[in-house]
């Protein structure tokens, strides 16, 4: 059996009995165990030593052949770090019986051990799971024991092969356990026939991997499954640069970049292929485009369900005398008077069933929402009070944002409650949504904030659910960063032209003094000097290179604190999160400064971070079965022992606003810390002070939309912190990452003609609601 091991001269490995697990970790299978060494290759000469690694089964007073290496461990010494591992199987009679009897294998006694072992051989297990119908020939042997043992057999065995197996293509034992977890007894011959279908199944299984597993195989280099998994591969890494298809030509020359076979594979046997996948509906090709069958369909559905709701006329207008004088009593129960734009978006809004409004910082979007929900109500008669409805379905506004913290804010400056989108449709993770084109939303007038930050995939979801009758308004910042997922679908409304617009140019904040607005606008009109730059009472620029970043931070967080100031009311936002001023330093050293380590405060480690208690934290991926997502920042309230709770595993608690939310440690990539965040991630968000840093270590990020996303985050107070060079070249910098979409051209087949609404054009007239009343 020994000879059946891993070679001793290609790997070090450790013969040892288990004699105690010291922690389990029963979600992600991580063991920390001490092991009696029996035998080894290692310069080794204790007795004992402490191993860990990912295990499925282990057990006590069994002996394992582990393969690894040694590290030490800055608190606890000596360690054997385990790669792969196999249970020893005694090759003499007695060691064979005493294994086939022990734990591991319920039913089996020495008496039923001993027949076996008469019957088979030295070599019964290689045996049985070649064929387990030869125990059938043993008698005393009950049929359920038999099953039962091949099954456990089959069980240990079969995943400690595939482990071995697994490990000689430089595959450790966590990504092994997900591998074995899919394919079961299978995953020899997947690895063997297509690792290609690794990188589709098993997350965190690259292409490169696979495509080093087929080499190694002999498989060929222009064999239809790599050139496949190729193709497939490329389409899916273009939605990282949010593209929804790829053009032909193009898709099949990053395929040969990626394939790279020099004279063996060529342009024509790529194409080839993508036809074929094009016929087994794994790509889409249309118009000499490559689209991934979900990315197509999204796009089809959302330009298909646009048309169905613009279709539907609106069924009560209002004249514009009678709009003037509802608008009027508005004024002058808000104290406040609309700008001419700020009417016009008002009286559009009213009259068309999907209408756009954007604008910059300062423009007045939220007085111009309120204006729209007050003068709807006073139209249509209805309460903006949901209280005063005995069923919420009869509410008729729907206020929703893709994230949390812009629903937040849309609640606050309305008044009435908003949500996340994922949260309004009833999001339930790999099913879906609950709300779609069979069950859609209650209401008669949606709001839609931050629309840019809304990608394809969300969109078409969010109008699946919307009833014909159903009045749209979508609100956004054209000059903001597009969303992250792929699309961009408030650009490609506003180029269809298609979709009633009002554009608000107007600064209102401007004239109370605000900096950080001028700022804003000035960047976005290309007006932006070094005089822009200038202190003033809500806008600092501290020059500082990249190695000064972090102590520039630190004294900016020192002085905040000295003068009363809430730190949790600063967020530092950058766009990078490697390099000695990127977000994972910072948030670093603003823990240490803002939540550092006591006797009192319980913590865990994960990997080189540590997680304590009363650390802000964001989180990274939607769960909603929890009511968090992508972007909610919480604070970590409470961190719990195994031996603390029922489930017997370590878990961290957060809270987010109105919940909290319990994650175990397989879970702790799902949030991360948020002294310092992305800027991708403050999208949607607003923070009382913003501190921004900028250094040509960001060269390759630095873009005019991505910082004029960042200051416009800033409520109250913007410090911008870094190279002047860096922060002129980034916002004279346009993001030329033009994104692949269709679904301009999808509207246009779609929407010939939208009639503008018949409603009052007050544009040329200088009226005031006033007039009227």
């Amino acid at each position: 059996m020994e000879k059946d091991q891993q070679s001793e001269e290609v790997q070090g490995y450790i013969k040892g009995e288990l004699l105690h697990t010291i922690f389990h970790n029963k979600s992600e299978h991580f063991s920390i165990v001490k092991i009696k060494v029996k035998e080894t290759n290692e310069d080794f000469k204790e007795k004992e030593i402490i191993a860990k690694g990912y295990f499925s089964n282990l057990q006590e007073q069994t002996t394992y052949y582990f393969y690894g290496e040694f590290e030490r461990h800055a608190r606890f010494g000596l360690q054997y770090r385990v790669n792969s591992y196999q249970t020893f199987i005694p090759e003499t009679r007695d060691g064979l019986i005493a294994y086939l009897s022990s734990d591991l294998f319920h039913g089996i006694g020495k008496k039923i051990a001993s027949k076996i072992v008469d019957h088979l051989g030295e070599n019964a297990v290689s045996k049985i799971l070649d064929n387990p119908d030869c125990l059938a020939d043993i008698p005393g042997i009950k049929k359920e024991s038999s099953e039962q043992l091949v099954k456990s057999l089959q069980e240990n065995q079969g995943f400690e092969h595939v482990v071995v197996q697994l490990s000689t293509y430089n595959i450790g034992l966590k990504l092994a356990q997900k591998i074995y977890q899919q394919y079961k007894d299978e995953t020899i011959d997947k690895l063997l026939e297509d690792p290609y279908q690794f990188v589709f199944d098993i997350e965190g299984l690259g292409f490169q991997t696979a495509d080093e597993i087929a080499k190694k195989n002999g498989l060929s280099l222009t064999h239809p499954n790599r050139i496949g998994a190729g193709c497939i591969y490329v389409l899916q890494r273009s939605i990282n640069d949010g593209h929804v298809y790829l053009p032909l030509d193009y898709c099949v020359s990053k395929v040969l970049l990626l394939l790279s076979t020099r004279h063996e594979l060529t342009a024509e046997m790529v194409a080839d292929r993508l036809d074929e996948l094009n016929t087994e509906k794994k790509v889409i090709v249309q118009n000499g485009n490559v689209y991934l069958p979900s990315l197509y369909y999204a796009e089809d559905g959302f330009a298909s369900h646009l048309k169905r709701v613009i279709e539907k006329q609106i069924e009560v207008e209002t004249p514009l005398a009678d709009l003037l004088k509802i608008t009027g009593e508005i004024e002058e129960s808000e104290v406040l008077s609309y700008g001419k734009e700020q009417f016009a978006a008002i009286d559009k809004a009213l009259h068309s069933k999907v209408m756009i409004l954007t604008g910059g910082p300062g423009t007045g979007k939220t007085t111009v929402i309120k204006g729209i929900l007050k003068a709807y109500g006073a139209i249509h008669d209805v309460s903006l009070n949901m209280t005063d409805y005995n069923n919420k379905s009869d509410f008729p506004f729907i206020l929703t944002a893709p994230t949390g913290r812009a629903a937040k804010r849309l609640n606050e400056s309305t008044g009435i409650p908003a949500q996340t989108i994922h949260r309004l449709l009833g999001w339930n993770g790999a099913n879906g949504f609950d709300k779609d084109e069979k069950e859609q939303l209650d209401g008669k007038f949606l709001i839609v904030d931050e629309f840019s930050m809304v990608d394809i995939w969300l969109a078409n979801n969010l109008f699946k659910a919307i009833p014909d009758d159903m009045q749209v308004l979508l609100v956004g910042d054209e000059d903001q960063l597009p969303s992250v997922g792929p699309g961009q679908v408030l650009a490609d409304l506003l180029k269809s032209e298609l979709i009633p617009l009002v554009s608000l140019n107007e600064v209102y904040r401007q004239k109370e003094g605000s900096k950080i607005i001028q700022l804003a606008h000035e960047i976005k009109n290309d007006m932006c000097t070094v005089d822009s730059l200038r202190n003033d009472t809500d806008f600092s620029f501290i020059p500082c290179n990249e190695y000064q970043m972090l102590d520039v931070v630190n004294i900016i967080f020192k002085k905040a604190k000295e003068k009363g100031i809430d730190l949790r009311d600063i967020q530092v936002l950058a766009p990078m999160y490697r390099s000695q001023a990127g977000i994972t330093m910072i948030n670093k050293e603003l823990q240490q400064l803002i939540n550092p380590k006591t006797k009192t405060k319980r913590e865990v480690k994960l990997n080189d971070l540590i997680y304590r208690v009363g650390d802000k934290v964001i989180q990274l991926v939607n769960q909603p079965e929890d009511g968090v997502y992508n972007g909610d920042i919480g604070e970590v309230v409470a961190i719990f022992k195994e031996d603390e709770n029922k489930e017997n595993v370590e878990q961290i608690v957060i809270a987010f606003d109105d919940r909290e939310v319990v994650y175990v440690r397989k879970d702790y990539d799902n949030f991360m810390h948020a002294y310092c965040i992305s800027i991708h991630k403050s999208q949607g968000s607003e923070f009382p002070i913003v501190v921004m840093p900028v250094v040509s270590t960001y060269n390759r990020m630095l873009r005019k939309n991505l910082l004029y996303t960042a200051i416009t985050r800033s409520k109250e107070s913007l410090i911008i912190c870094g190279e002047i060079q860096a922060f002129f070249k980034g916002i004279q910098t346009v993001d030329t990452n033009n994104r692949f979409t269709s679904l301009k051209e999808q509207l246009a087949m779609r929407i010939e003609e939208i009639s503008q609404p018949s409603a009052n054009n007050s544009e040329d007239e200088e009226i005031s609601p006033y007039d009227f009343m």
